[in-house]
């Protein structure tokens, strides 16, 4: 708290700006030369933000991130703008004026409902996280809409809201937390809440089991540039028992339709890799339809086809060779393909990339894609690359 009493003085916030750019390796040298003329425990502070300043840019952009404040937790637990932004808007789109923001850490979600126009409420327990959330309200221009409040989210009244936001603590003494109702506070609880007002969404780890969603829920999976971020469960939306699978940026969302598990067919021309939004959201069924594909075995997430077919919710491939698992015969074959740049991927397979690449040691001026996985339960390598659509096509994946 002291820390970040400091930095918001006009002496603190001059010296955020003067160590912005600070590199790790000068941070000793800039900190005896600013110790000259500052109190030493403002420097430290100082140096300590600008390091997790230059973090946060990843997940709030350069401009964000650049004026406001974080704490180590803070930027590790907090949601990526653009997922806060595309729920913030779907929550606009629901008709939502008012949240209460339960378990608001540094204020990401509430940012990004603010700027949505949505009035926030933002809460948590803990007196240092709510002052920064604060404190980047205003950074942000934003208090106006944000009102933070330092309380036991379970002690909250949220009658006046048009909606509830809880985000719950999935990380503990331990590190991550995966059962639910380790979840700070649990999981039980966030959807009780969530029963008992208008519009809920609830941000939980993508990895939950689909058993544990509520019947009234709706449940979506939302990836960022292929990377899958979180699972929200969605109360109000007038879609329950719904399961969706939303890719980012676009946004783009594949709506399940309730299909059942493709059937497995011999690997064809093309290899279809299902973003892993998709396969959370158990949707690898609907992608198998839209391309006209089967898996390539019952319990892999591949899907294959004769043909190629646009789809953004899977990245294509060329498949050219078929191979039992066998390392020299690969190293052979990349040999006289001239392959110098291996991408390798996995599913089904104990084999680590790396030490793949290490034994086949690629040379050349070529590039390919290895799948190592199974095949009607044989382990196999699929070898390709990536299908690029032709110029003025939709692109795959």
């Amino acid at each position: 708290m002291n820390d970040l009493a400091l930095l918001l003085t006009p002496e603190g916030r001059a010296l955020l700006d003067e160590v912005r750019d600070t590199e790790p390796a000068r941070e000793l040298a800039v900190a005896t030369r600013l110790r000259r003329d500052h109190p030493a425990e403002l420097v430290s502070a100082a140096l300590g933000q600008a390091r997790l300043r230059q973090r946060a840019v990843a997940k709030f952009g350069a401009a964000d991130a650049g004026r406001m404040f974080f704490t180590p937790n803070g930027v590790e637990q907090s949601t990526r703008s653009s997922v806060a932004t595309y729920r913030a808007h779907r929550l606009r789109e629901l008709g939502v004026a008012s949240v209460a923001d339960l378990c608001c850490g540094i204020g990401g979600d509430a940012i990004a409902l603010a700027r949505a126009g949505i009035r926030v409420l933002a809460v948590d327990r803990d007196p240092l996280t709510a002052a920064v959330a604060r404190a980047n309200a205003e950074a942000l221009g934003l208090a106006g809409l944000i009102e933070v409040r330092e309380a036991d989210v379970t002690e909250v009244d949220t009658a006046g809201y048009d909606a509830v936001f809880v985000d719950p603590a999935r990380r503990g003494g331990r590190g991550r937390v995966f059962d639910p109702e380790a979840y700070s506070p649990p999981l039980s609880w966030a959807i009780e809440t969530a029963r008992t007002a208008p519009r809920a969404a609830l941000k939980i780890a993508p990895g939950i089991p689909h058993e544990v969603v509520p019947a009234e829920a709706e449940a979506e999976w939302i990836s960022d540039g292929g990377d899958v971020k979180e699972a929200v469960l969605w109360f109000g939306t007038g879609a329950p028992g719904a399961v969706r699978a939303t890719l980012l940026p676009g946004p783009r969302t594949l709506l399940g339709r309730g299909l059942p598990d493709p059937e497995v067919r011999p690997v064809g021309r093309y290899l279809y890799e299902p973003d892993g939004a998709v396969i959370r959201a158990h949707l690898v069924a609907e992608v198998a339809e839209e391309v006209g594909g089967g898996l390539v075995d019952p319990t892999i997430a591949y899907v294959t086809a004769d043909a190629p077919r646009p789809t953004p919710y899977a990245t294509a491939y060329e498949i050219t060779d078929r191979l039992p698992f066998n390392v020299k015969k690969l190293k052979a074959l990349l040999r006289e393909r001239e392959v110098g740049t291996l991408t390798v991927k996995k599913r089904g397979s104990a084999v680590e990339p790396e030490e793949l690449r290490r034994k086949v040691r690629p040379q050349g001026p070529n590039a390919a894609t290895v799948f190592l996985t199974r095949v009607a339960g044989a382990p196999t390598m699929l070898i390709g690359a990536p299908l690029r659509a032709p110029a003025g096509a939709s692109p795959l994946g």
